[in-house]
């Protein structure tokens, strides 16, 4: 078996190779190749090297190839695995730093800045499919780079790579805590998620057969532990009643929507300390690769749950291992809804739990959602829809448009001045909104000169 992991360099690496390790007995692994651009030079050098470490250790003969030409890595892949971030990690700063000065929330896959995401990112997924079709047309498709389920939805209804699987770790964080509440071990529990990538609902039955959703809900808000192990997640704690009402239980990264007021000044706060999720994600991968350079480290530090990528392996090893032996594993993935979601069209992209087979993922039937659920769920794949399309065809009205339709985006001219000031700050890599970029620089000088100053400011501040 031969893998390939596009953004080998990113810090989540190690994470994966210990998942890997610990499988060694299902996946008959052949060689590895870690992929990254110019600009991930050094850090896919530190982290290939501890990967090499890392199996050495193990005793297993695996070989680590090291490489920045993609199509020489892809060639004859079985799986090829997504963890990249256009833009690196300056660009998420950007995302959060320019939409919180103007008092809208900025996030990484949530509100405008993961709309700015998926505009950088959805080329590139087209672009490495392109270079699949001439190199690994067999080839499966794992992707974990955020926002995960755009990204999957291009892949697959854009891209038209039918064998593409997305994956979160969310949901893991979700089986833990029941796990942990009920004070039962996983095998005995029977998980349904529904939605949207985070932007889930699910439900719990014991092995007889007996709904636990509301003993959990009780549990959560009886022993006040709504903490379900989101670290890049501020943990505001979720209304009772309206979650009782709704008789499911929410994705943490529903605190956005449920808790809007509550989540938005605390990252407003956040952002007048220089504290942004990027700026203290940078400075732990600061940390983290210096322990990576260290020659007798040659196992995951512990340090890296600090990262925020809990349960990483966990997703793309067992679904590699349940593609690859037929496993027919359940697993909460990105998929084609068919029908799964009474409430979605049957061709869009929706995260379920979904039985892995050798042929794919088959969706677990869910059904429709209550009122209070279904306009929210349709409203946002309406959002992500919206932005796919912008993210192809730039087309500046489309971008406005998703802008617009997002609950987490006040509309109006504030929004089109956050949409301007995003496009020109990512105008490296958004060549197909050349047009209006080339118009925003023109004719709003002032949004340019703001941009400058946020991000000169924060730069300082870090220096």
């Amino acid at each position: 078996m031969k893998i390939v992991t596009i953004g080998g360099g990113s810090s989540y690496t190690p994470e994966l190779i210990e998942g890997l390790i610990l499988r060694q007995d299902k996946l008959p692994i052949r060689e590895i190749w870690l992929t990254d651009i110019e600009e991930g030079k050094e850090k896919l050098e530190i982290v290939g090297t501890l990967a090499r470490r890392m199996i050495e250790a193990a005793g297993l003969p695996w070989k680590i190839h090291l490489t920045l030409d993609r199509k020489a890595a892809l060639k004859q892949a079985d799986f090829v695995t997504t963890q990249f971030r256009v833009g690196l990690l300056e660009a998420r700063q950007k995302d959060e730093c320019i939409p919180l000065s103007h008092g809208f929330l900025g996030q990484e896959t949530n509100g405008a800045g993961g709309i700015l995401k998926a505009f950088r990112t959805i080329p590139v997924i087209l672009q490495i499919i392109e270079d699949m079709r001439q190199q690994c047309p067999n080839a499966w498709l794992v992707n974990f780079t955020n926002p995960a389920g755009m990204v999957t939805e291009a892949a697959i209804r854009c891209g038209q790579w039918e064998k593409t699987i997305g994956l979160c770790n969310v949901p893991f964080s979700h089986i833990e805590q029941a796990k942990k509440l009920l004070n039962q071990p996983e095998e005995s529990l029977f998980f349904k998620f529904a939605g949207l990538n985070h932007f889930h609902w699910h439900r719990v039955w014991d092995a007889r057969g007996n709904e636990q959703t509301q003993r959990l809900i009780e549990a959560i808000y009886a022993s006040h532990q709504q903490n379900e192990g989101l670290r890049n997640i501020h943990q505001v704690p979720f209304n009772v009643d309206m979650i009782k009402h709704l008789g499911l239980l929410p994705c943490g990264y529903h605190r956005y929507y449920y808790l809007e007021q509550q989540m938005l000044e605390h990252s407003v706060s956040d952002f007048a300390k220089y504290a942004t999720r990027a700026e203290v994600v940078k400075a732990t991968e600061k940390r983290l690769f210096e322990m990576y350079k260290n020659p007798d480290l040659k196992e995951k530090p512990a340090e890296l749950a600090e990262r925020g990528g809990a349960h990483y392996s966990d997703a793309a090893c067992d679904l590699i291992e349940s593609i690859y032996n037929d496993s027919r594993r359940i697993m909460v993935v990105s998929t084609r809804n068919n029908g799964a979601l009474s409430d979605l069209p049957a061709d869009s992209i929706a995260e379920v739990s979904a039985v892995i087979t050798s042929h794919g993922a088959e969706p677990l039937n869910w059904g429709a959602f209550p009122p209070a659920a279904r306009g929210m769920l349709q409203i946002m794949k309406g959002m992500e829809q919206t932005v796919i399309e912008a993210a192809i065809s730039g087309d500046y009205g489309a971008a406005l448009h998703a802008f617009t339709i997002n609950p987490l985006i006040r509309s109006g001219d504030t929004a089109r001045q956050v949409l301007d000031q995003l496009l020109y700050a990512h105008k490296r890599y958004l060549p197909q909104f050349s047009q209006a970029i080339a118009r925003i620089e023109a004719q709003q000088p002032q949004d340019t000169l703001y941009v400058d100053k946020l991000l000169a400011d924060r730069q300082l501040h870090t220096t």
